[in-house]
């Protein structure tokens, strides 16, 4: 990747925010189970970087996604997982359909105000009995005259219990799971759309998360994200910027959680010596080093080819894959060597213990990941009927 001085000036501005105006609040959301998303989000508005691949027409930078994962990168000075998360579903999981395939009529209602951080944004695909298997949801979107009338349900929805609007994957037919479903965009604020409840986490505390109902919602059909029965088609597509968010937003914070751990072993005394000075201990944290910077390099190469055009479903999986599982390895490893102190609750490494915990299971389970990566190397076996 070469970045230019644009690159960087995003970065350096996104940075100051974070210094500013998230990092000396991360504390006081993480015990209130929640952050104040339309205040944050408007400050990221302001500075335009909730818009970065964005049309210009409606408030977006036209920028290539190289940008965006710059931006992603960057949120992992945030030092928690929730902010950055929610940040990541409003630009990269909740909007990339609707700025591609929107009208613009619609993108004018629901895509220019969440770019300016007016409106949060949230993207309803998980329900109660369907996760990474997308094709088996159940939520429905029957015509009646010229509007949806929607039933059903979804769960572990982030942003859910503020958002202004969601982004909506609800079955509008009947007839094969991958050709009968439709993304539409539903104001929260409708009659029948029920916040049902406030999930409780083990991790991601500051991010709030929802069950959601849906009893009788009835939106008009213009609120139809592109053609109707490619909802399947086009979430696959927001899967593929998801996936590479997901994989630029670890690098950051476990280098981060990295330089934590070396500062804090290199003054903690055991057996008449630092902690850090064992050479099991910074061989170990050399070589977590080194896994991730191979998954920055594979970001890296994945981003370059998406930009050129490529598709990158199969090097955005191994990435997704590889983020998860190194949020996992890197958290525990780390964690040990601050001994009891790594067990308390406000330690910057346990808390990344558990936030990083969800990263192999949302956005598509480690298990999907390989799952996918197997059909693009053609040694998935066939399904027995």
């Amino acid at each position: 990747m070469q970045f230019t001085q644009e690159h960087e000036e995003i970065r350096r501005n996104l940075k100051r925010l974070i210094d500013n105006e998230i990092n000396p609040h991360v504390d006081e959301w993480e015990a209130a189970e929640q952050f104040p998303a339309h205040e944050v989000f408007k400050k990221l508005g302001n500075l335009g970087l909730l818009g970065l691949t964005k049309p210009e027409a409606y408030g977006g930078a036209g920028l290539d996604y190289s940008y965006a994962m710059v931006m992603a990168e960057t949120l992992g000075h945030i030092r928690c997982g929730g902010v950055p998360m929610a940040i990541g579903v409003q630009t990269d999981m909740a909007t990339p359909a609707l700025a591609r395939f929107g009208s613009d009529e619609l993108r004018k209602e629901f895509l220019a105000p969440s770019i300016a951080g007016d409106y949060v944004a949230c993207i309803g695909v998980s329900e109660p009995g369907a996760g990474s298997d997308v094709a088996q949801i159940r939520t429905s979107a029957r015509r009646d005259g010229g509007d949806y009338v929607i039933n059903g349900a979804k769960m572990w929805i982030t942003n859910s219990l503020q958002a202004d609007w969601m982004c909506l994957l609800a079955n509008t037919s009947e007839g094969a799971a991958h050709k009968n479903k439709t993304l539409i965009c539903v104001p929260m604020n409708t009659k029948g759309v029920v916040k049902a409840k406030k999930i409780r986490k083990i991790g991601m505390m500051s991010s709030d998360t929802g069950l959601i109902h849906f009893d009788d919602v009835r939106v008009p059909q213009r609120y139809r994200i592109g053609e109707e029965g490619l909802g399947f088609t086009y979430q696959m597509m927001q899967f593929q910027e998801e996936r590479l968010w997901a994989a630029a937003s670890t690098v950051q914070g476990l280098t981060r959680n990295i330089q934590e751990t070396i500062e804090y072993t290199r003054e903690r005394i055991i057996f008449g010596q630092p902690v850090l000075d064992f050479q099991y201990v910074h061989y170990r944290i050399a070589e977590l080093k080194t896994e991730i910077e191979a998954l920055r390099a594979l970001t890296y190469r994945a981003c370059e080819l998406y930009v050129g055009g490529e598709d990158v479903t199969e090097l955005a999986s191994m990435a997704k894959l590889k983020a998860g599982r190194l949020r996992r390895e890197v958290s525990d490893a780390l964690l040990q060597y601050w001994g009891g102190m790594g067990f308390t609750w406000d330690n910057p490494v346990s808390r990344a213990y558990r936030d990083g915990r969800l990263g192999s299971i949302g956005g598509g389970s480690d298990e999907t990941m390989l799952g996918i990566i197997c059909k693009y190397m053609g040694i998935l076996p066939s399904r027995r009927p």
